[in-house]
């Protein structure tokens, strides 16, 4: 079946023809981009459906180069709290969630920011006058660190001498020894979600329909799931087999520290299983995710240099155990990603990437080091020179939340935060997500930022260095073709030209025309993936 898109612009993102007044869809790709005279030349004698677009802009599908999908959609269901910037707002938001429902055991709520929290230390007494019996369990905003009331420390069997994982911690009382209901790092994986994952498969597909409906009307066609496991994969397949998963997901496979490298390993060999297993047209399984700090808000990411509180943490995964896992993983022909924030996780992660090349051999890898919201300005240039995708979420420098960020930075480390214009510079490619649910997962307030660092939801806020805008075109590139290329995806995704897959979005106001404002108050008419339209908003 033909489709022909027309009465709007088409911006392509390709280089050898941005620009064009319609495109030809057949059977689920794109067999002509240019004018409508050339599309209907270029149809089958029999009419194509036209698709009038009604003076919108067409656009390729956003590609989100970092995402967590059924924990967006688990999030999605919990209180929101991104927004509550004092303890009784959270307190209240706790509150009002417990009432609307009732039947959950527990009180679920997501994004608390550390600022809200006095002393930037959340405590189970915080919780415990309104909760003396229910659990609470409240995830930070960047997903690094979990909150909960005595309850649940009793539900996780967490006690006061319950050891510290592997590159976590449960926060003590350092008078008294006891827990204080604050994990970080691996303390939240271990205890809290190990525990919020033992639901059946149903939720599990529940979750990911939830999510798939909210990033389709965002106007997202791709998702790169940065931490897939067993339970995701499951859910991704059943939706593959079932023929509804509108959503194409890369997914890379989360690897964790044990401390053994033997068991590490076995960890990056169980993935390139999983590489060869999941390989379909929809979902497939591309690399590796490590998670080498945390974040520089909790002061949980790795430093060179302490923290203005005086206080610095080691990564996550030091380098002797992370080495040797990049090095097989790059052996068995994985892309590897390392989520990296401070300057001293990302200079692991550069070394560790040159190593395995250089034991290897070079050659296209596109190993990626995400977030990297901090470089030491001696490494900048080692990016480019090892080819490694710089994949970033301009969300995380949104100026409502950044206070925080560059606080514990100091001045001279915040000046240099998240400059995209410098790691372009070197040569890499720059692939730009959300990061979803630590972040809202809509793309056009995403490239907002990216084209004026302002906030979306305050955009009279002063911007972190504006002169690190980028202008809207390469922005969009950015969030589509880009993102598309560091998963090996050029010539499918990301970009609308003949061959491609007939993954696009149509927006009803042009920023391109009319300046980035423009992707705040534009609205997402229509959602297309392999030409089936999965959102409609006439």
């Amino acid at each position: 079946m033909q489709q022909l898109y027309l009465g709007g612009r088409v911006f392509t993102a390709d280089p050898a023809r941005p620009w064009a007044e319609a495109l030809l869809v057949d059977d689920g790709r794109i067999s002509t981009v240019g004018s409508v005279a050339e599309c209907r030349a270029a149809a089958a004698a029999e009419a194509p459906e036209e698709i009038d677009v009604s003076g919108c802009v067409v656009l390729p599908g956003f590609v989100d180069g970092h995402s967590h999908l059924l924990m967006t959609g688990a999030a999605l269901a919990k209180a929101q709290l991104r927004t509550a910037t004092t303890l009784d707002e959270i307190r209240r938001r706790l509150v009002e969630w417990a009432e609307a429902n009732p039947d959950s055991p527990y009180v679920l709520a997501t994004g608390f920011l550390f600022e809200a929290v006095p002393g930037n230390e959340p405590h189970r007494e915080m919780l415990d006058d309104l909760f003396p019996d229910r659990p609470v369990f409240v995830e930070s905003f960047d997903l690094h660190c979990g909150w909960v009331n005595s309850a649940a420390l009793e539900l996780l069997e967490i006690t006061d001498r319950t050891p510290d994982p592997v590159g976590g911690e449960i926060r003590r009382d350092p008078a008294t020894g006891r827990a204080t209901g604050y994990l970080l790092e691996t303390a939240l994986h271990d205890h809290m979600w190990a525990f919020l994952a033992r639901v059946d498969d149903a939720t599990r597909d529940q979750q990911l329909a939830t999510a798939m409906r909210a990033l389709n009307a965002a106007g997202t066609t791709t998702a790169v799931d940065m931490a897939v496991d067993d339970d995701d994969a499951g859910a991704f397949v059943r939706a593959e087999e079932n023929g509804t998963l509108t959503l194409r997901v890369i997914g890379h496979w989360i690897i964790r520290n044990t401390g053994d490298d033997a068991r590490n390993l076995a960890q990056v060999r169980e993935a390139a299983r999983r590489r060869d297993t999941h390989d379909g047209p929809m979902f497939r399984v591309a690399g590796i995710k490590l998670v080498t700090d945390g974040t520089i808000d909790a002061c949980t990411a790795a430093m060179i240099d302490p923290y203005t509180t005086g206080t610095n943490c080691d990564p996550i995964w030091p380098p002797e155990r992370m080495e040797p896992v990049v090095e097989l993983a790059d052996q068995l022909g994985l892309q590897v990603a390392c989520h990296a924030i401070g300057d001293l996780a990302v200079r692991n992660a550069i070394d560790a990437i040159e190593r395995a090349q250089r034991v290897n051999g070079t050659g296209d890898r596109r190993h990626r080091i995400e977030h990297l919201e901090y470089a030491d300005p001696a490494d900048i240039p080692r990016l480019g020179a090892n080819g490694i995708t710089a994949s970033m979420q301009p969300v995380h420098c949104d100026p409502e939340i950044a206070g925080l960020w560059s606080e514990v930075l100091g001045p001279e480390r915040a000046h240099w935060g998240f400059a995209w214009p410098e790691y372009v510079r070197t040569g890499a490619t720059l692939a730009f997500g959300t990061d979803t649910p630590t972040a809202p997962y809509e793309p056009l307030p995403n490239m907002y930022i990216g084209a004026t660092r302002r906030s979306p939801g305050n955009p009279d806020l002063e911007p972190l260095r504006p002169d690190f805008a980028l202008p809207v075109d390469e922005t969009i590139v950015h969030g589509t073709a880009d993102a598309a290329w560091a998963s090996f995806e050029e010539d499918r995704l990301g970009v609308l030209k003949p061959g491609a897959c007939a993954d696009l979005v149509v927006i009803d106001d042009d920023p391109f025309a009319n300046g980035p404002g423009a992707l705040l108050a534009a609205r997402v008419r229509r959602t297309v993936v392999a030409g089936r339209t999965v959102h409609s908003n006439p």
